[in-house]
């Protein structure tokens, strides 16, 4: 077992990012995530606001749902596999966390906070190419701006950021390469002269846990693995199955195509051999090899060979 804990479980993944010792690593992530454009000052974790469905384990879903100093929804995930109609599931659950704060009574005005979902999606997503980071909003398509800044939607595709730590520019890769390595990482790169990455250490450091916390850890991290281990033997099945049945398709498709020429092959060699007897009759009865080709469509070599 790793050093550091698995941020891939949900043991490791809330240990990191979901409880309130570790709210200053949260906080450190999404300034980073957000530089240049606002600052997170502090937050407050809404877990127990989640409906009871938001997690769904068969697919390895893990998420943070907080809520910033300033009003924001922040919801935080990790989607391990892909599943049918991600982005519509995002879509979904956005507009849950959007129509939460709607308030009853005739004096609420529908204003609304801003609601952002960060999304480490951790296979190849379609619609986001080779792009690691891809950040949608709602859009004015004519004039090409943003319409609204309520909504937002940042997912960071892992399998695409490939960078080893000394080619990390700043915190933000840096933090992308802890979390993508870190099971596997003998010691905390950063952690002698950023108190951030210190942090992380001790938080994800696996010999820090209590008793029960390593049995908690344990069983996620067994969960994690055995429930990739499934999905990839259906994958490997329903891909052998696709090929015993395409290669069984090939050899039907093979099968038929030779009956179909041979069918045809016969067809013509009967038409040619019937040709060939009613232009020797023609022959016999006087009609030049002219009149005869023309008849027959045989070619005149042919025909001056039935003499």
């Amino acid at each position: 077992m790793g050093k550091f804990v698995n941020p891939f479980t949900d043991i490791g993944f809330k240990r990191i990012f979901g409880q309130e010792v570790s709210k200053p690593l949260l906080l450190d992530f999404l300034n980073n995530l957000l530089k240049g454009e606002r600052t997170i000052t502090d937050l407050r974790f809404l877990d127990k606001e989640q409906p009871a469905d938001y997690r769904d384990d068969r697919s390895l879903i893990y998420d943070i749902y907080c809520q910033t100093d300033t009003g924001e929804k922040i919801i935080v995930e990790m989607q391990n596999k892909e599943q049918p109609n991600f982005a519509d599931r995002c879509l979904y659950y956005y507009a849950q966390a959007v129509s939460r704060q709607g308030e009853k009574g005739a004096d609420w005005d529908y204003h609304i906070n801003a609601v952002y979902l960060v999304a480490f999606v951790n296979f190849h997503m379609d619609g986001l190419g080779d792009n690691f980071r891809t950040d949608v909003v709602l859009m004015n398509k004519q004039r090409k701006e943003v319409f609204s800044d309520k909504e937002r939607f940042i997912f960071l595709q892992l399998p695409v950021f490939h960078k080893e730590a000394e080619e990390c520019k700043d915190d933000f890769e840096r933090w992308i390469y802890v979390l993508k390595n870190m099971e596997i990482l003998d010691r905390m790169p950063w952690a002698a002269k950023d108190s951030v990455f210190r942090k992380l250490a001790e938080i994800g450091e696996v010999s820090n846990m209590t008793k029960d916390e390593r049995i908690k850890y344990d069983a996620a991290l067994r969960h994690y693995r055995d429930t990739l281990n499934v999905m990839r033997g259906a994958e490997d099945k329903g891909r052998q199955q696709g090929l015993a049945e395409g290669r069984l398709q090939g050899l039907s498709e093979g099968r038929l195509q030779g009956l179909n020429e041979g069918r045809l092959q016969g067809l013509n060699e009967g038409q040619l051999s019937a040709n060939l007897k009613t232009a020797k009759n023609l022959l016999s009865m006087g009609l030049s090899i002219e009149q005869i080709a023309k008849a027959t469509g045989l070619d005149s070599k042919d025909i001056e060979k039935l003499q």
